[in-house]
């Protein structure tokens, strides 16, 4: 089994559900998911945010805010900022694009939205494109994806309840890696960090449990961390860090810190958001984490690796 480290595209378009999750493991606590919003206006108008968050460090994109009934990807068209020609129109399978010109795994957010939830703010209407449907994972195949990830957006009403129903329906009707968890709130009530409920996603099964990185969510202490994050491994699932709480456009020294202590907890997987800028991280905290966990070879690799390769 290769390491993610040493996977390239040609790796990559071979690799099932498996021998993905095989390839993370084999890493040692040194993959980075960088997520970007696929409807947005891309930082750089001529090139994707999928595209830059590759050329600074990221393994694997996730696509967030992404209709699987009405894809689109900002960015995949070039605009041309002095001569701006039109939208995203032509590009049937924007996944299968974005996995071509990054070479790298492609997975999008899916919401398992709780209609019941007892909500601290108004909460949003999601389209069914949006939610953790059995149609929208079946679609969500189709087109492609590497992974699910089954969480929440602000105000959007997930609750832990949802997310094991939603694993379940993914294994049954997606087939590919599943990540389950939650960074923030997601605008219900109740602790963020959830033992009980962590178990939960790994037992009903999830390949990868996600968890905030210690210092995104008020509370969340590095050893309580370790301790969730110990027995989610002994339920055979790996472990993600989130840096989901808008701290992606902090200082890197900040990114950095929150790296490294989710690391020593036991992290498999480290994730940044996409709240720096509009729908994208800062790049260099993309960067500063990549080096964080695993130094300048093994970032400067996958920073320069052709998705031709």
């Amino acid at each position: 089994m290769k390491r993610i480290l040493d996977c390239r595209a040609s790796d990559f378009r071979r690799m099932e559900r498996e021998q993905l999750k095989g390839a993370i493991l084999a890493a040692e606590g040194r993959t980075v998911i960088a997520e970007t919003v696929a409807v947005t206006q891309p930082l750089l108008p001529e090139i994707s945010n999928a595209e830059l968050a590759k050329a600074f460090g990221a393994d694997m994109i996730l696509l967030n805010v992404f209709d699987v009934f009405n894809p689109v990807v900002r960015g995949l068209i070039p605009l041309d900022v002095f001569h701006p020609t039109g939208g995203e129109q032509g590009i049937a399978n924007p996944i299968a694009e974005v996995k071509r010109l990054t070479g790298l795994p492609v997975g999008i957010n899916l919401e398992p939205v709780d209609d019941s939830a007892q909500a601290v703010e108004q909460l949003s209407k999601l389209p069914e494109g949006r939610r953790a449907t059995v149609d929208s994972l079946c679609k969500a195949k189709e087109l492609g994806a590497d992974f699910v990830c089954l969480t929440g957006n602000p105000k959007t009403g997930v609750t832990n309840q949802q997310i094991v129903h939603a694993i379940r329906r993914a294994n049954e009707h997606f087939g590919g890696l599943v990540i389950a968890g939650k960074m923030h709130g997601a605008g219900t009530r109740g602790r963020v960090i959830d033992r009980e409920a962590a178990l939960a996603f790994a037992e009903a099964g999830a390949d990868i449990v996600l968890l905030p990185a210690p210092g995104t969510v008020p509370g969340l202490r590095e050893e309580e961390l370790a301790e969730i994050i110990f027995e989610v491994k002994g339920q055979g699932a790996l472990a993600l860090a989130a840096i989901g709480t808008s701290q992606e456009g902090a200082d890197v020294d900040t990114v950095k810190a929150i790296a490294l202590s989710a690391k020593r907890a036991g992290a498999d997987v480290f994730h940044i958001g996409d709240a720096g800028y509009t729908g994208i991280a800062v790049p260099d905290n993309i960067m500063a984490l990549s080096m964080a966990i695993r130094g300048r070879r093994h970032t400067y690799i996958r920073m320069a690796a052709s998705p031709l390769r």
